[in-house]
């Protein structure tokens, strides 16, 4: 709705002043604009800075703060780093049934208690954390690793004859871990290692060939999470980890959670 206001202006013009001293007046109209049904404006960036914030049924207001590097993978699957207490109202939220953790170490005590509390089953394959000397490039770490190889023999996974640099990636864990994955009476289900980054990425790099992505596609969601500590290692173990033991799995998971 518009009001429209009308004023009247009276000046004399100076510039051209009239012999007869006569004076000129205009007529301005000025359009009030009613706001009340005007949609607001896109949120911005800055909108997104602040945790969710859910109330609970007794008036508490709980932040709903996500893992580290926290993401959607597929219907009824997801992936983080590692879950601390500031994390459990946000994972309440997504109905978990269970978690695959890819750490070594004995699971936290508040933790466990927090799945118990839920009714989450933890699933756990320990596979090792290992970084990237500081200074070197990927590639220049798996030219002297291979070298190192060469000259005392390489150590080879199951996959293939070719040296893995830093540490080998365990192919039965990340098998078996595959298999409760795909298993979607364990979802919705939460992927984890320490940042999320290489262990996480590996797993689900492996699941990606499942359901026949290109490893073009494959190779770039695990750099969206790993970035400049992408590592040579994990993208050859994807492309040379042997899928044709598992079934057939659909392109994309059901969102039913039943």
């Amino acid at each position: 709705m518009k009001l429209i206001e009308k004023t009247t202006n009276k000046f004399t013009k100076a510039e051209e002043e009239e012999d007869d001293g006569s004076e000129v007046f205009q007529s301005i109209e000025v359009a009030k604009v009613d706001q009340s049904n005007v949609s607001p404006p896109p949120p911005s960036a800055d909108d997104f800075a602040t945790p969710l914030v859910e109330v609970s049924a007794a008036g508490d207001e709980l932040n709903l703060i996500p893992p580290l590097n926290f993401a959607m993978v597929d219907n009824g699957i997801f992936r983080s780093g590692f879950p601390d207490v500031s994390n459990f109202s946000f994972l309440k939220t997504l109905g978990l049934r269970s978690i695959i953790s890819l750490c070594p170490e004995a699971y936290p005590e508040n933790n466990m208690q927090f799945l118990k509390s839920n009714g989450i089953k933890l699933f756990q394959f320990g596979i090792k954390g290992y970084k990237c000397p500081p200074g070197l490039e990927n590639e220049v770490w798996l030219h002297l690793w291979n070298s190192k190889c060469q000259k005392e023999g390489s150590y080879t996974n199951a996959n293939s004859k070719t040296s893995e640099p830093f540490v080998n990636i365990p192919d039965h864990k990340i098998r078996e871990a595959l298999k409760v994955l795909l298993d979607e009476k364990n979802h919705p289900l939460l992927i984890h290692c320490n940042r999320g980054k290489h262990r996480t990425g590996c797993l689900v790099g492996c699941m990606r060939k499942l359901q026949k992505w290109c490893l073009t596609s494959i190779f770039d969601e695990y750099q969206r999470f790993a970035a400049a500590k992408a590592r040579v290692s994990d993208q050859r173990f994807m492309e040379l980890f042997d899928v044709s033991s598992f079934k057939q799995i659909p392109m994309s998971f059901s969102c039913s959670s039943s």
